[in-house]
């Protein structure tokens, strides 16, 4: 039994395929077999069980998946630890996050940290849903994952760092556009709306946000990041509810006030309306354990958390 058994083993499990992580590895689907028949020898159980479309690892699968999981990130942890006490400055950041939260959460501090830590590796990577990036986190592959907050994580810390409200984006010509403010309740109730990444984490917060006052919005239009919903409202295309994205000029709410929504930098066409009644949207940092994070992560948290709060004085 090898430590790469193991890691293969893990991966067979959350992939739910032979094949997919053989893709992965770069390497045959025979090649990702022997590792998981060598483990089944040693243990003398079956640890995966076929089915018509993948595998699932059986009851003694779970328990070995389970450990072997928990001991890969404590390994992988400890030798992360050891590099940066040997190296000093250098070593990886491994963040997960997207274009757009690197434009308008993390812009002026990936500058600054690259100054100050020139010999830092800052990965980037994608991930598809917050249960991904919490697995990745979990099995050591992502130090730091930027999220909207939900509830607790079994073996994962949530910090919160900015609440963002929430605006309408219309164009400049929409009956909308000069309102000081939009009521949810009494302006948009039923109303058309471009929707938010289905299945985020963003858009669930926005249904329940909604859901307290009694409103549900439909929906003819579905995009993939908050930046092209802001074009496509721009364009015409429909609105858009939003969060506030740093960067992104919001004019404060006054009753009775008669200027309406501002210009954006960039953004002629575009008008956002603020939506007080809606509760605002929390995001920051999730990561495995704040006290086992390695220097040049921790002083990369740090930087993006001291950026956004300096931004909202």
């Amino acid at each position: 039994m090898t430590l790469d058994d193991l890691r293969v083993f893990v991966a067979v499990c959350r992939a739910g395929s032979l094949s997919s992580v053989a893709r992965e590895l770069g390497c045959t689907q025979s090649a990702v077999s022997q590792h998981v028949k060598r483990l089944e020898r040693e243990t003398g159980v079956a640890l995966l069980e076929r089915q018509p479309r993948g595998v699932v690892p059986t009851q003694a699968g779970r328990v070995l998946e389970a450990a072997a999981a928990e001991g890969i990130s404590g390994l992988d942890l400890a030798v992360r630890t050891l590099r940066d006490l040997v190296d000093g400055e250098s070593g990886y950041v491994r963040v997960a996050t997207g274009a757009t939260t690197v434009r308008h959460f993390m812009s002026e501090a990936v500058v600054a940290y690259r100054r100050r830590h020139p010999k830092v590796n800052l990965e980037f990577r994608t991930v598809s849903s917050g249960r991904g990036s919490f697995d990745a986190l979990a099995d050591g592959t992502l130090d730091l994952a930027w999220i909207t907050l939900g509830p607790p994580v079994r073996g994962i810390e949530q910090r919160p760092v900015v609440e963002l409200p929430w605006v309408l984006a219309v164009r400049a010509d929409d009956p909308l556009a000069e309102r000081p403010y939009v009521d949810v309740e009494a302006d948009l109730r039923d109303v058309r709306l471009i929707r938010l990444p289905p299945n985020s984490a963003s858009a669930a917060h926005l249904d329940a946000a909604c859901a307290e006052l009694g409103v549900r919005f439909a929906h003819d239009t579905s995009v993939a990041d908050w930046d092209t919903a802001l074009l496509l409202a721009e364009l015409g295309v429909g609105r858009a509810v939003v969060p506030a994205l740093p960067g992104l000029h919001v004019p404060v709410p006054v009753p009775g006030s008669v200027s309406g929504g501002s210009d954006i930098d960039g953004h002629r066409d575009l008008r956002l309306i603020p939506l007080p009644s809606l509760r605002p949207l929390p995001v920051g940092w999730a990561v495995r354990r704040w006290d086992a994070l390695s220097p040049p992560a921790r002083a990369f948290a740090d930087l993006v958390e001291g950026h956004r709060r300096g931004a909202r004085r």
